[in-house]
């Protein structure tokens, strides 16, 4: 298969399925929801609107959140209309964790946030067309609740039996920590957004992850109660390695979708390193590819494994997504580049800073010595060390093979950096002092 062009990591309907639902059951985005022939229906028939909720609890989301936001994108290509929601309110309350209570965060943090979260969520729906896309905020129709109209219109429909058998209320009641009156009613805020989000748009489809689902289903309970209908959630399964490692994390840190939390490079890196047991199920997960194409990928992953091109394919499809397509080339130029197949000194000068703070690196200044970056970058142990490698012909900087023990550090790419490199793919970054 050859490469991809670039400017083809759009997003597209799958020809391959009739219907958005055996496409998410297919691509493996449905761990749990309600009844599944009456959902296969709705989502076949007229447009109908539905809604995923995101919380600030972070200045930025994660590849979590972007399995929900795909399968939003999903949904709306089908045709159906989403409402993005960014919890202004239950962001100040947070839902409960497995293990211990949130921290609350300030008010004007959360504010801050709302805004920083909603960007996000922006970047992946359409806002043009019949099935235009809405963002909403749930302090809209909570701040001006009073805590006695809360009880007596939403909290009486709630049975704290029920609520206790939630799955995670059940851990945190099970755990040392317990749980606090706050968290515990997290479910019922949950509920009352879908509630509102029904009676005001006639929303009646709520997507989450499906550690989620107790307060996915506080909201069709709620409303099945107050307004006697019938709604529907969807609980995407949590995304886990073949391994039993924890997906979404790169040496302990999460992968960020805002760019200055997560550099471009890192995420192209990130999904480049998925195992190949894993790779055909990322790529039905978080790209868009149509279902022959993805088989075909499924092929070289068996027949030829070495060249790795379902991981460079999805990398490519991902971050295109996430950045975009400018910002993918860079990242893809510089990956290349750093392993000998194109010019460092044509690099966009944040994308070789970015790549070369995921490598091992040091501080230095232009006319330092060779030996002493090699040292201070980890690249040797010490400077006889150093003077071997040199001598056996084994270090260049930027390229450029180093001859002899008095060589000095250019810092002449871009940005003001240089390359080391020691071997054939040992790498290490000397950054600016």
């Amino acid at each position: 298969m050859s490469n991809p062009d670039l400017t083809t990591a759009q997003p597209a309907i799958d020809p391959a399925f009739e219907n958005v639902w055996d496409e998410l059951v297919w691509r493996g985005l449905v761990h749990v929801s309600t009844d599944q022939e009456a959902l296969r229906a709705l989502l076949a028939g007229p447009a109908i609107t539905y809604y995923c909720g995101f919380d600030p609890t972070a200045p930025s989301l994660h590849l979590g959140n972007l399995v929900q936001l795909l399968t939003m994108r999903r949904l709306q290509l089908a045709g159906h209309k989403p409402l993005g929601l960014v919890g202004g309110s239950t962001g100040l309350v947070g839902d409960p964790r497995p293990t211990a209570e949130r921290t609350l965060n300030t008010r004007e943090t959360v504010e801050e946030w709302v805004g920083k979260l909603r960007a996000q969520v922006e970047r992946f729906l359409s806002f043009d067309g019949d099935n235009a896309a809405r963002i909403v905020n749930n302090l809209d129709w909570t701040a001006p609740l009073s805590a006695i109209d809360f009880l007596r219109e939403i909290g009486k429909h709630y049975r704290v039996g029920t609520m206790l058998k939630k799955d995670a209320v059940a851990a945190r009641l099970n755990s040392d920590a317990g749980i606090s009156y706050t968290e515990f009613s997290y479910q019922i805020l949950q509920g009352l957004d879908y509630l509102e989000l029904h009676r005001q748009y006639d929303c009646v489809l709520q997507t989450g992850g499906s550690d989620q689902w107790g307060n996915l289903t506080s909201g069709t309970d709620l409303i099945h109660r107050v307004e006697g209908a019938s709604v529907h959630a969807i609980g995407t399964p949590l995304i886990t390695n073949s391994d039993g490692t924890k997906f979404g994390k790169s040496e302990g840190n999460a992968i960020w979708l805002d760019a200055d939390m997560c550099s471009p490079y890192r995420m192209y890196q990130f999904w480049l390193s998925t195992a190949d047991a894993d790779v055909i199920d990322r790529l039905k997960v978080f790209t868009f590819l149509p279902r022959a194409e993805i088989e075909e990928y499924a092929a070289l992953v068996e027949a030829e494994p070495f060249r790795r091109a379902a991981q460079k394919r999805l990398a490519l499809e991902v971050v295109a997504t996430v950045h975009g397509i400018e910002a993918t080339a860079a990242v893809i130029a510089a990956s290349e580049a750093l392993f000998g197949q194109g010019d460092l000194s044509a690099l966009d000068a944040g994308t070789l800073r970015s790549a070369l703070e995921e490598l091992p690196n040091a501080q230095a200044s232009a006319g330092s010595s060779v030996i002493d970056a090699l040292v201070a970058t980890g690249l040797v142990s010490s400077a006889s060390e150093a003077r071997r490698a040199i001598a056996q012909g084994g270090v260049s900087v930027d390229g450029a093979k180093v001859e002899s023990d008095d060589a000095i550090v250019p810092l002449g790419l871009p940005g003001g950096v240089s390359v080391l490199r020691r071997g054939k793919k040992t790498l290490a970054g000397l950054l600016p002092a």
